[in-house]
């Protein structure tokens, strides 16, 4: 009923929600839709560790990451890999101030956690996602890079210690409304 009832609210109120944009258990959005999770991840940073024993490298100070044009940047970062028959890129666990960009798309939060195999992107703690004029807030954002389609929730339920939700639990967000004339 509540679900109707945002539909319906939506509807009425003339909300421009970005192309395909859906709102099902939380807000959601389409972004970075069909990225490429395939392409080669190209990184930069101050200092990089890496602990062959344990398939992994820790990457510090000032991180870029790039792959086919989405750019991801925070302070630290965990990249975890295999190496079978060469090294392949399983998960990319960023932390301090995330921004993920694509073109006009950007979102950022207190922790990022990348999932090369799920092809998932989950940012939690003071999510912001901005698409254009259109803007959602919230604990937890959860993108997957093969739909394009994104969910914001106001708790971030399974959080990191330290990172707060909201008292209220919810999401919040602005978006943009066609003026007449407009196409």
């Amino acid at each position: 009923m509540l679900r109707k009832s945002l539909i319906l609210l939506a509807s009425s109120a003339g909300i421009a929600l970005a192309a395909g944009a859906l709102i099902e258990g939380g807000a959601g959005a389409q972004v970075l839709r069909g990225h490429n999770t395939s392409a080669p991840v190209d990184f930069s940073a101050d200092r990089i560790e890496v602990q062959d024993r344990a398939d992994r490298v820790v990457v510090s100070g000032n991180v870029q990451v790039s792959q086919a044009g989405l750019t991801m940047t925070a302070q630290r970062l965990t990249v975890a890999y295999h190496d079978r028959d060469g090294i392949e890129i399983d998960r990319l666990d960023a932390s301090g101030g995330v921004v993920v960009t694509r073109g006009n798309e950007r979102a950022s939060g207190s922790v990022a956690i990348y999932d090369l195999n799920r092809k998932l992107i989950t940012l939690i703690g003071g999510v912001q996602l901005t698409q254009g004029a259109n803007r959602l807030s919230g604990q937890r954002l959860v993108i997957d890079l093969t739909t394009g389609r994104s969910t914001v929730d106001g708790s971030a339920a399974g959080a990191p210690p330290g990172t707060t939700t909201t008292p209220s639990g919810r999401v919040s967000g602005t978006f943009k409304v066609r003026q007449s004339g407009e196409r």
